[in-house]
């Protein structure tokens, strides 16, 4: 099955040699919003096929027919990405962001097992999959990838110790790796309905790459290891400064509608303008969640109490003026 490897890479190989090993990367956050929770990948090292390549499931498109409607609606085609170790590296290295790597504990059989399906994946009709932040993406498929070689001859599969995140919701989860009181937290809870507040269990929480790291190295099949070697490290979430949290630009945001509502008071005259400025942003904000809710694929989505958070903010400001 893997005699038609990745020619645009320069590189063959029927068959893993007896001396191939098969690592998982795990990739330390980055900056960018989607690069925050970090990134999980591949390596297939084989010194005897002259081979050192890295699957990467984690690959999309911008300039794709109507990207970003179909980003809103949850309709993102993803796709597996092949590309030389030093390739692949290259990137993190400029950014200084740690990539940690696990070396699986597989038989030679069991190498060529995983080659195989990685390189079926890659044939053309079979690399792309409708990606899903909490169910389907760039860790939860090499898992599954992984694990369905473990259960192909009859075995359990692995297990692991890890508990980790067993027991905690999609939403205390996710805000784990979001800076603590950043904009991006905020959002988050904003957006954020009932569903993210569902406890997680077992293969459930492994959507996210630090998670998936951490129960591998845990992990047992066969009552053998799963992990052959390893160095791994805890993800590091870098704090916000205080200027830049969303409570700070909260009271910004209260203090200048308290002083407009004083302002009023005084000149005995409503300031439509405000009650405008705050109002339409507010309204489409609440489409855009409606509309995400009912006609979107993404899983989390829903109306919570925090949407009520700027409009409290606003009345408790225009009280002032009210009741005069």
């Amino acid at each position: 099955m893997a005699a038609c490897l990745i020619w645009s890479l320069g590189v063959y190989a029927d068959e893993l040699s007896r001396e191939a090993q098969i690592s998982l990367l795990t990739c330390t956050p980055g900056d960018e919003l989607y690069a925050r929770y970090g990134h999980t990948a591949i390596r297939v090292q084989d010194p005897g096929n002259d081979l050192d390549v890295v699957f990467n499931y984690g690959i999309f498109d911008f300039d794709t027919d109507h990207f970003y409607w179909k980003f809103v609606r949850g309709e993102t085609w993803y796709e597996l990405g092949a590309a030389p170790y030093w390739w692949f590296m290259r990137e993190y290295e400029e950014t200084r962001r740690p990539v940690y790597e696990q070396v699986l504990n597989f038989t030679p059989e069991q190498n060529n097992a995983l080659w195989d399906k990685l390189v079926e994946n890659y044939e053309p009709e079979n690399r792309k999959y409708l990606y899903n932040f909490v169910f389907d993406n760039c860790a939860t498929r090499p898992y599954y990838l992984i694990n369905s070689v473990l259960t192909e001859n009859g075995t359990q599969g692995m297990q692991s110790a890890y508990q980790g995140a067993e027991g905690m919701t999609y939403r205390r989860f996710i805000q784990h790796y979001t800076p603590k009181n950043s904009w991006a937290d905020f959002g988050i809870n904003l957006l954020f309905g009932p569903k993210a507040d569902k406890p997680m269990h077992g293969e459930e929480r492994l959507f996210l790459p630090e998670e998936l790291m951490f129960y591998l190295s845990e992990a047992r099949f066969a009552n053998t290891k799963l992990v052959l070697n390893e160095q791994i490290a805890p993800f590091e979430i870098a704090p916000v400064p205080w200027y830049q949290t969303w409570y700070f630009g909260m009271v910004i945001y209260f203090l200048v509608v308290f002083g407009i509502s004083l302002y009023d008071r005084r000149r005995k005259q409503w300031s439509w303008g405000v009650e405008l400025a705050a109002g339409i942003p507010y309204v489409l904000l609440l489409l855009i969640v409606t509309f995400l809710t009912f006609f979107s694929c993404h899983p989390l989505v829903g109306f919570g109490w925090r949407l009520l958070i700027i409009p409290t903010i606003h009345l408790c400001a225009r009280i002032v003026y009210i009741f005069r």
